[in-house]
Parts: structure tokens; C-alpha cells; sequence
């Protein structure tokens, strides 16, 4: 069993900076592919990071510059930098893995977090 839990949303103001966190624990052999998503009220859920397993990373414009996703194969666990937040930017925001899980053959399984709400005001 894994599981995926997000952390370090909350209120910011417009300018303002909030690094969030992505925790993966159970039996994982490693993780992948990872990707935050957001979604706002009343809008689908669109992709702002994504890093490989070898840890190369992509943005859409609308965050490139201003967001930075990094892991940490030791701690299971990856991060959202953002910077210069908007309230645009106002979400809840998922963690989106691909991790290997132990056992007798290990398999590759995609998990979801719960989501963390980032609120930014003007």
C-alpha cells in the first residue's frame, strides 16, 4: 500500500512564495514520473510541473520561471517551489506519482494525493 500526501498550502498574498510538499510512503520500491496539478473552482485540473525519473523537469508558460519541481529520492518526496505567487494561482493543488511497488514482481502504479488549497490575494 502507498500513499501520497500533500502539505504546505494556505493564504499568501499576490507576490508571495509557498513551497509545497508531496510525501510518498509504503512499500516503494521508487518513484518516477511526477507531476503537480491544480484545479480551480469550475475549471479542469491542468498540469503546472512535471519532473522524470531522471529528474528532468517541464512548466507550462504560465508558471515557467516562477515554479520549480525537484524531488528527493531519499526522503520519497517532492517538491513545489512557487514564487512571485498570483491570484491566479489560487487552487488546490495535487501530486500526481508513478511509483514502483514492492513485491514478489514490482509494478508500476500511478497514485493521487488528497490535494493541499493555495489561496493567493491581491
Amino acid at each position: 500500500q502507498v500513499q501520497l500526501v500533500e502539505s504546505g498550502g494556505g493564504l499568501v498574498q499576490s507576490g508571495g512564495s509557498l513551497r509545497l510538499s508531496c510525501a510518498a510512503s509504503g512499500n516503494i520500491v521508487s518513484i518516477h514520473d511526477v507531476g503537480w496539478y491544480r484545479q480551480a473552482p469550475g475549471k479542469q485540473r491542468e498540469l503546472v510541473a512535471a519532473i522524470t525519473g531522471d529528474h528532468n523537469t517541464n512548466y507550462p508558460d504560465s508558471v515557467k520561471g516562477r515554479f520549480t519541481i525537484s524531488k528527493d529520492n531519499a526522503k520519497n518526496t517532492v517538491y513545489l517551489q512557487m514564487n512571485s505567487l498570483k491570484p491566479e494561482d489560487t487552487a488546490v493543488y495535487f501530486c500526481n506519482a508513478h511509483i514502483l511497488v514492492a513485491g514478489q514482481l514490482p509494478l508500476m502504479y500511478s497514485y493521487w494525493g488528497q490535494g493541499t488549497q493555495v489561496t493567493v490575494s491581491s
